[in-house]
């Protein structure tokens, strides 16, 4: 049997919502997957923690919204006792030496990426697949991060080759915008974790 191809797209998930989903099945198509994992974060070091709904209730959201889908939601981190993404990928890969990783993040975080803890030795440890994101696009194709990465970029229409990428590696996806924004959700209900709206798929 091959190594099972998981993608790993961590997140605080304040809450989850269907452009979460959304974009993930279509990085699933795009790559290749057999499955994704979405890691619920225990508390973002680059995130204020004002606002922040507990873990087990932002948790609760990601395994509704990822229902009926090959999509596992999970505190695998709190579980780990990791806060940093480089730490977390090296206990994962060593764990699970079956399987493949790669990295989901939107164009948000490329952008901020050169602040990550090792950021280099994580692009070294997987495959990185960005997920554009139009308000976001800009800043991060001119960061520092970018910057070190073009040489390293791969075209989108060899993303299903990503197995048999040498590291470091790292593609760009331009799949279809969803406009559902954590934020905006906690604007219009704040205590959303109290007093919970569905968030429709």
């Amino acid at each position: 049997m091959r190594p099972a191809r998981t993608g790993l797209l961590g997140g605080s998930f304040n809450p989850a919502h269907r452009g979460h989903r959304r974009v993930t099945l279509a990085a699933i198509a795009a790559l290749g997957l057999d499955e994704a994992w979405w890691m619920v974060s225990p508390g973002n070091p680059l995130k204020p923690a004002a606002g922040m709904a507990p873990l087990p209730a932002r948790l609760a959201s990601a395994r509704a919204m990822a229902r009926n889908a090959p999509i596992r939601a999970s505190a695998i981190e709190a579980r780990l006792g990791t806060r940093y993404t480089v730490d977390t990928l090296r206990k994962l890969t060593a764990r699970y030496p079956r399987r493949r990783f790669v990295w989901l993040m939107g164009a948000d975080n490329l952008a901020q990426f050169h602040r990550w803890r090792d950021w280099r030795r994580i692009a070294r440890t997987v495959p990185i697949a960005v997920i554009a994101r139009p308000s976001y696009n800009e800043a991060a194709l001119a960061g520092p991060a970018m910057g070190w990465f073009r040489r390293y970029r791969r075209r989108p229409d060899q993303a299903k080759m990503w197995t048999q990428w040498s590291l470091p590696a790292l593609v760009l996806l331009r799949l279809p915008p969803d406009p559902t924004s954590a934020t905006a959700i906690r604007l219009a209900n704040p205590d959303w974790w109290h007093r919970p709206t569905q968030h429709r798929r």
